[in-house]
């Protein structure tokens, strides 16, 4: 049997990094997508499955967990969004929502299509991706530090419902991530202490091994030099 795990936000800078990881350590791979323009990011693969999919869309994410079938050990929800601006008061409730939306919708929608498949295992692994921001909050980024700590209750509410059966569910934090789009929107930054999209992908995959079966329910902290 070959594991499979359904990556969202594949496509992204950090995703083809966690997908490559993945592709590496043996597993099949279910990657949704929406913009064929992002499909060159990631590197072909038979082990790779591409599906055109709106994660807002129950149906579609219903197709991803049939893509996966039975086989499916982890759901790992990449997909997510940032917003910075004025303090709260000077921040429209539209943002909130929105953030809202893009941090915890596609997350809560894929990990529910995947736990039945797991649940028959009886094992299975599920990470979701927060931010350092939802524990230190900076000035104008209410919104997103909101969304990113809603995330983190998202996950351990997971723990308490589904380790008992054998399914695993943690979140990492990172801090600034070393991709050409946080280069490009930051070119005066210097990315040194950065962590690489790389560095994250190691540490999900590990997350969603065998190895570390015995850890459910943690927040951790992905900074790099940070």
């Amino acid at each position: 049997m070959q594991q499979t795990a359904i990556i969202t936000g594949g496509t992204g800078g950090l995703g083809a990094a966690v997908v490559a990881r993945f592709i590496a350590g043996g597993w099949r791979v279910i990657v949704p997508w929406v913009n064929e323009a992002e499909l060159e990011r990631v590197e072909q693969s038979d082990n790779l499955v591409l599906v055109q999919a709106d994660l807002f869309d129950q149906d579609a994410v219903a197709g991803l967990a049939h893509e996966a079938g039975a086989e499916l050990r982890a759901v790992v929800n990449l997909v997510g969004g940032f917003a910075a601006g004025g303090r709260l008061h000077e921040t429209d409730v539209s943002e909130l929502e929105a953030q809202l939306r893009i941090n915890l919708t596609p997350a809560w929608l894929v990990t529910a299509a995947g736990i039945p498949a797991m649940l028959a295992a009886g094992e299975g692994a599920i990470v979701c991706v927060s931010s350092r921001t939802a524990l230190e909050p900076f000035s104008g980024g209410a919104a997103y530090a909101t969304a990113k700590r809603a995330v983190l209750g998202l996950v351990d509410a997971l723990h308490v419902e589904y380790h008992g059966d054998g399914i695993r569910t943690n979140a990492v934090l990172p801090s600034t991530i070393d991709t050409p789009g946080n280069r490009a929107a930051m070119p005066d930054a210097d990315p040194a202490n950065w962590v690489t999209a790389e560095q994250i992908g190691a540490t999900i995959f590990d997350l969603c091994s065998s190895d570390f079966a015995a850890t459910s329910g943690a927040h951790i902290p992905v900074y790099g030099k940070a």
